[in-house]
């Protein structure tokens, strides 16, 4: 294969793509990036065999010959980082690729780019089509509160809700649940009733990076063990998390004894404010309502006290409550900031509940003095 390519752009591809490269593998054909140049369209390929693959389409190539290469991902990266050329070519077989600009040229060696592993296609009638503005809203409302590491294995991805124009993603690490709501078009018959099909959070991580324009509708296939999305430009493939995922929509409050609105702007400066003194050991902040009035205070003994009073819209009796800051912080970064937040609580031992509208729902699980 023979081309010549424009460094920004290939650079900005190579890095999406090479995300999904593990950092090792027994398969060392795997530690690649596949380029497949044709006279139509050009892709970049990367797969991990476990978890995720891609292929993402690279725009603006000038093809001479087409062809496979594998691009070793280190070497790579490298030189498109560095090299100041506006465009550089690349030529390339099975034994290796030469890359040139005007005052640089750089030979690498290779491996045969037909053994590389094939990632699949879309294909089919039977999906949803979402917008993807609203799904990178979704998915950055839920992703935070996913398990970073479970014995539950449900709980380190995401769980994808569908069933006619309904959309719903949720996360929870047991501590914590996130929920948001959208909309979509079903196309067939396709839907998750009756399944939990839970995306790993590596692959969420790749979709809401590739979403660039709020415009652009994603299509999504769900089938019993795996999940493609597709864009415009490129296509995710993702291996269901294995696990039946918790039934969530028990934790939430069957009724609450106070509500409290707050403006996301003021409570999250509030809530950063009180974090200052907490420590690993000591993560608990007291969150006090009373009338017209919240008051946060945090206590270390080798860092000192904080106390921040900040005047709220709440008329009930008092409450006292305990949260860890860091579960409300990762909540209110993800939302606008001139967005209207309601808390809901039932006392200071049960989960309390964050709403936004009727589309975003965080449930977070009080601290015990004993749990601070």
């Amino acid at each position: 294969m023979k081309a010549t390519f424009d460094r920004e752009g290939l650079l900005h591809s190579f890095q999406l793509v090479s995300s999904v490269v593990p950092s090792k593998s027994p398969k060392s054909i795997l530690t690649n990036v596949k380029l497949a140049v044709g006279k139509k369209q050009t892709v970049l390929m990367a797969t991990d065999l476990e978890t995720v693959g891609i292929r993402l389409e690279v725009r603006g190539v000038k093809v001479e010959e087409a062809g496979d290469v594998l691009l070793p991902v280190g070497q790579m990266s490298s030189i498109l980082r560095e090299a100041t050329d506006q465009e550089l070519s690349l030529e390339g077989d099975a034994n290796g690729c030469t890359l040139r600009g005007r005052s640089s040229e750089f030979e690498l060696p290779g491996e045969d780019p037909a053994q590389y592993p094939d990632v699949p296609t879309f294909e089919g009638d039977n999906f949803h089509q979402l917008a993807a503005g609203a799904l990178r809203e979704m998915i950055a409302r839920t992703i935070f509160a996913a398990a970073q590491e479970s014995a539950r294995y449900a709980l380190t991805g995401v769980l994808w809700e569908l069933a006619g124009d309904k959309v719903r993603l949720v996360a929870t690490d047991g501590r914590r649940l996130a929920v948001a709501e959208g909309v979509g078009i079903m196309h067939g018959k396709h839907g998750t009733e009756g399944q939990t099909p839970v995306v790993p959070t590596k692959g969420m991580s790749l979709l809401e990076r590739n979403l660039t324009d709020p415009e652009e509708q994603v299509f999504v296939l769900i089938k019993p063990n795996e999940v493609l999305f597709k864009t415009s430009r490129g296509m995710i493939h993702c291996r269901l998390v294995e696990g039946r995922y918790p039934p969530y929509r028990d934790v939430f409050p069957k009724k609450h004894n106070a509500r409290v609105k707050l403006a996301v702007s003021e409570f999250f400066s509030a809530v950063r404010q009180a974090a200052i003194v907490t420590d690993v050991d000591t993560r608990g902040v007291d969150f006090k309502f009373a009338k017209g009035l919240l008051t946060l205070q945090a206590k270390v003994a080798d860092k000192g006290r904080a106390k921040v009073d900040l005047p709220v819209d709440y008329e009930g009796k008092p409450v006292d409550i305990t949260f860890d800051p860091r579960f409300v912080i990762d909540m209110l970064k993800v939302l606008d900031a001139d967005a209207d937040l309601t808390l809901d609580l039932v006392d200071g031992n049960s989960a309390a509940l964050f709403r936004v509208g009727d589309a975003y729902s965080y449930i977070i699980m009080p601290l015990t003095r004993e749990g601070r």
